[in-house]
């Protein structure tokens, strides 16, 4: 079966893994470089390429730690959780509702904390980092399949009648939407940076 033909149920346990190896990965960079900052105030991100790709300047910002610790100790725990249900699942574990939709909450929080980084690094810091983009985009692919899968699995119930049918197009057009949603987050971010960006066309 190739997989392009996987159902969303066969496919989820391998989305679930890459989304936590990539999240867990950009994570680990991200707390590295924060350490290395702490240790030589004058060591230089991996990511610092210009004025624009910076990490420093989000590492040096108060949202980094928006709880009182460095945000990617955040991505250290969750991450390997999501990899850890995906392997779980392809070694024939089954999960019960309640847990399917404390995933779905946790990742729901997930989402809302990194559009409100998106916000604060694009709008108000001024900066990108590019393993923080990679976190966003991995959050927001993982809230979006464990959150058809709880559909499609009856753990979230719709209304029936218009909410089915709306459910309906959406469950076709699955891809095409986390795709544009991903495309507005960085169309906005190109936009807001076209100052420095632009002049290179």
């Amino acid at each position: 079966m190739s997989i392009k033909n996987l159902t969303l149920k066969q496919a989820l346990p391998y989305i679930l893994i890459i989304v936590g190896v990539i999240g867990y990965t950009a994570a680990f960079i991200i707390m590295v470089d924060k350490m290395l900052v702490l240790e030589n105030p004058n060591y230089v991100p991996s990511c610092d390429t210009n004025p624009v790709i910076s990490c420093g300047s989000i590492m040096q910002s108060a949202q980094a730690k928006a709880f009182g610790f460095a945000n990617p100790l955040i991505g250290l725990g969750a991450f390997p959780v999501l990899a850890f249900v995906g392997v779980a699942i392809l070694a024939g574990a089954r999960f019960k509702r309640w847990f399917w939709l404390g995933l779905n909450a946790g990742l729901l929080f997930g989402i809302g904390f990194v559009h409100w980084l998106f916000f604060e690094s694009v709008y108000r810091i001024g900066a990108l980092c590019p393993y923080c983009m990679a976190v966003w985009a991995v959050s927001i692919t993982g809230f979006w399949y464990v959150t058809l899968y709880n559909i499609d699995s009856k753990f979230i119930r719709l209304p029936k009648g218009r909410a089915n049918r709306v459910y309906d197009w959406i469950r076709r057009h699955h891809i095409d939407i986390v795709v544009l949603w991903l495309l507005i987050i960085a169309a906005l971010t190109l936009k807001r940076f076209w100052y420095y960006y632009g002049r290179n066309f």
